[in-house]
């Protein structure tokens, strides 16, 4: 076993953090606190975080990880995922619209399913940063169960009309266009009867934004007889499910690595306000009651990183998804919930700092506390995992 990273993606990591301090650093400074407070000015954010976005295409990072044909580099996972970690490592709101996983205002792999000739609509612009998209799976009665959606589109000459109402939909509010679920074939459902669709925004009508703990906020999507070309079609008609679970091992890898980078710089938060900080005539850092919560945030941080490189590594080098999914549940889970611990541990050790919105880890802690829940709650990772003891 080679645990080493190989020297072109160290490469690569060196150029990525030089261009976050050229080009992010400053945005983030003049701006951040300005977007992201109480009252946000999103018709001011919008313009700032397209520019990161833009200038981060131009470089080659944001959507590396598309195949060269596709106008991106054709990076590996690992390759991506080391890009995340540092992305989110690096504390900056506005590195996360710098790379595009995890999120899905950045294009999707699925979108290569698409006949070529679309390819000019929905692949080359949102590789390039000139547009957004978002994935509308999620519905009101369709969360964790997401093969018992209600969207249903019907064939129409050629044309498909599509009906429903998904919500929680990250990006929806800006979206350019959405990957859509719907159901074809309503008694195979999972099983062959689900369809992905790409349905252009002037198809659907952006419902309320729909705020919750983190700093990005997702929205109500409502389709009312959307009409689209038969050749919208991602992939086969009736096998959207399986499309969309073919991509599940890589996007796993890529929370993992968002949720381990934004565990470090809650660490390397914490730390320097021990070392820092001094109480009762000492440093807080000779206390054991704060020491030792650090170390055990170190053990789990690494423990995390070589759950999230093997899981990259397996899914660069094997070809059955399958056998991967239950390392990749394992990955979600365990990142997400150990760094939610790690950014709370950061938190008490910061005191009154740690819960103040001014404050390095607040945010991270309300982000970390999200990602618990979504592209999968813990739960279903368990169920997941469970189900490979045979249980």
């Amino acid at each position: 076993m080679d645990f080493a990273i190989p020297e072109e993606l160290t490469a690569l990591r060196q150029s990525f953090a030089a261009f976050l301090e050229r080009e992010v650093r400053p945005l983030e400074e003049e701006y951040g606190r300005e977007f992201w407070g109480e009252a946000p000015d999103r018709d001011r954010l919008g313009p700032i975080v397209r520019q990161v976005t833009q200038r981060s295409a131009d470089e080659g990072f944001y959507a590396a990880y598309m195949p060269e044909e596709a106008g991106g580099q054709g990076l590996s996972v690992l390759g991506t995922t080391l890009l995340v970690e540092d992305a989110a490592r690096s504390g900056m709101r506005l590195a996360m619209a710098v790379i595009a996983p995890p999120n899905p205002a950045g294009p999707s792999p699925l979108l290569l399913k698409l006949p070529h000739h679309l390819w000019d609509d929905y692949v080359y612009p949102v590789v390039a940063g000139k547009k957004t998209m978002c994935f509308a799976l999620t519905e009101p009665e369709a969360g964790s169960d997401a093969q018992s959606i209600r969207t249903k589109a019907v064939r129409e000459g050629d044309e498909w009309v599509i009906t429903g109402h998904k919500h929680y939909i990250t990006n929806g509010e800006h979206a350019d266009f959405a990957i859509v679920f719907a159901v074809t074939d309503a008694e195979k459902r999972a099983a062959g009867g689900i369809t992905a669709f790409v349905v252009p925004a002037d198809q659907f009508r952006r419902g309320k934004l729909q705020w919750n703990i983190s700093d990005w906020h997702p929205s109500e999507l409502f389709f009312d007889g959307a009409r689209v070309p038969a050749d919208h079609v991602i992939g086969e008609v009736g096998m959207g499910f399986f499309e969309a679970m073919a991509f599940l091992n890589s996007g796993r890898a890529y929370i993992g690595a968002h949720a381990l980078g934004l565990a470090e710089w809650s660490l390397d938060a914490a730390v320097d306000h021990a070392q820092k900080r001094t109480a009762f005539g000492k440093p807080l850092s000779k206390n054991q009651g704060v020491s030792f919560p650090l170390a055990r945030s170190k053990a789990d941080i690494e423990a995390i990183r070589w759950l999230v490189y093997h899981l990259a590594w397996r899914v660069d080098t094997e070809g059955d998804a399958l056998a991967i999914m239950g390392d990749a549940s394992i990955t979600k889970f365990f990142a997400t919930e150990h760094a939610y611990e790690i950014a709370d541990r950061a938190v008490q050790v910061l005191g009154g700092m740690g819960i103040m919105r001014e404050g390095p880890v607040e945010r991270v802690l309300r982000h970390l506390r999200m990602l618990r829940v979504v592209e999968g709650a813990s739960e279903v990772q368990l169920l997941v995992i469970a189900r490979t003891l045979g249980l």
